[in-house]
């Protein structure tokens, strides 16, 4: 079943939500909800990172401190109010150190994924998305998490289509 093709009432059962420092996830995350016909949802740190937050060069900046810690949990300053309300939650992020962001990880244990199937993408300049299915699973209660996917900064809304097609 192709369920992007069937009625509008349906679409609202799926969520994009994402993460990203730079800007190319955002991009690739309104073009997928687009294509999804999805609702949208961006994970914002309670403290926004800066440049030197995300200088991974610098061993003391805070984006290094925080992956290094596999117990850092960032802030998010707001939440989706009704998680239940969607069958299907796409979930993207940069890679960081071959992996989601420590971020990603506050969001995953912020709910009750129950009866709802995650499905990961990240966007990289070279890196998979290694075991952050595997990773986002142990950490979201109930989840059913897809290995997901690791997508180009420039994804058509062609490809995302097709791409969403084959999960959903």
């Amino acid at each position: 079943m192709n369920i992007l093709d069937e009625e509008d009432d349906y679409m609202s059962n799926i969520l994009v939500a994402y993460f990203s420092a730079s800007g190319v996830t955002k991009k690739v995350a309104e073009n997928l909800a687009k294509a999804a016909g999805a609702d949208l949802f961006e994970i914002v740190p309670e403290q926004i990172y800066t440049s030197e937050d995300l200088n991974w060069h610098n061993k003391q900046s805070r984006s290094s401190v925080e992956m290094d810690d596999k117990k850092s949990r960032p802030a998010i300053s707001s939440k989706i109010e009704d998680i239940k309300q969607y069958s299907h939650v796409f979930v993207g992020f940069p890679v960081w150190w071959y992996r989601e962001p420590s971020i990603i990880d506050t969001f995953m244990e912020s709910y009750d994924w129950n009866g709802i199937t995650v499905i990961p993408f990240c966007t990289s300049g070279g890196s998979g998305i290694g075991d952050a299915g595997k990773n986002m699973q142990a950490l979201g209660k109930g989840a059913k998490v897809n290995p997901g996917r690791r997508l180009s900064g420039n994804a058509s809304e062609a490809e995302l289509k097709a791409w969403a097609n084959q999960i959903l």
